[in-house]
């Protein structure tokens, strides 16, 4: 995904394939290009919705770039001349001027630290026409990230997940920022914040769903422990089970996110 060392699971990360894409989707529909030869994917997972830009963009070459391994890995399977995909890290791309037509990124700037510094580095690296697009949760605004953060640090294991919770901090700017830095940068900004509210089905889905993403530091860092590990796994279950009550029809987690469309043109 990001810059954060971490093991990602695509097996995990994929179980919740149709709500994760949504947000790629719509983010994607925004974008104004219309006929790119250089696209670039920052953070771009298992590949999946990396894929279908191809569909979107027929005759552009298009990158894919995580700083997992395995994300990689699950990414190479799909086979298209268009598609590459290349283990780096976020933080350390460094695009010529004027040499993308588009870049995209869903769900993993939060992940890199100083991605704010970032973003001017990548409006110089738009050709004429081009488009940086970006969608990033809104940990604040969501009750699911204060319940980790709460159990990381009340329990045994809390001496354990310290320095992880610190490096896990929100890691995202307010709106206005964003549009303060590409502007200034010289682009035309479309920004807008929704608040998804997937319905979920199966044992704890909260839990499952974060297993794939927020939660991944933290179970990385008592893999070593077994019994903490299996401690805090259900300390965080029951207490996503108390924030989001299991109905008849499923159980219903609100994600809100922050979308940001910045244009050339």
């Amino acid at each position: 995904m990001g810059g954060v060392a971490t093991t990602w699971d695509p097996a995990q990360y994929t179980k919740f394939a149709d709500e994760r894409g949504r947000p790629f989707r719509e983010l994607v529909a925004r974008i104004p290009t219309e006929d790119p030869v250089a696209v670039v994917d920052l953070g771009c997972g298992p590949g999946s919705m990396t894929a279908t830009l191809a569909e979107r963009w027929q005759h552009a070459a298009i990158l894919g770039l995580d700083s997992s391994e395995d994300m990689i890995e699950a990414a190479a399977t799909y086979r298209s001349p268009q598609l590459t995909f290349r283990k780096a890290d976020i933080a350390g791309w460094r695009p010529q001027p004027r040499s993308v037509d588009v870049i995209v990124s869903n769900a993993a700037l939060h992940w890199v630290p100083d991605h704010v510094d970032l973003l001017p580095l990548w409006a110089a690296a738009l050709d004429d026409g081009g488009t940086l697009a970006f969608q990033i949760p809104q940990t604040s605004r969501a009750p699911a990230g204060a319940v980790i953060t709460e159990v990381a640090g009340d329990g045994p294991w809390a001496s354990r997940l310290s320095a992880v919770r610190d490096e896990s901090a929100p890691r995202i700017a307010d709106p206005q920022t964003y549009i303060d830095v590409l502007a200034t940068a010289g682009l035309r900004i479309d920004a807008w914040s929704t608040t998804f509210f997937h319905v979920l089905q199966g044992t704890d889905p909260v839990l499952e769903w974060f297993s794939g993403t927020g939660l991944r530091p933290y179970l990385d860092a008592l893999a070593g422990t077994p019994e903490l590990l299996d401690g805090f796994r259900r300390a965080v279950a029951a207490r996503f089970r108390e924030e989001f009550p299991s109905r008849d029809y499923g159980t219903v987690l609100p994600f809100p996110r922050l979308f940001v469309v910045a244009s050339t043109a």
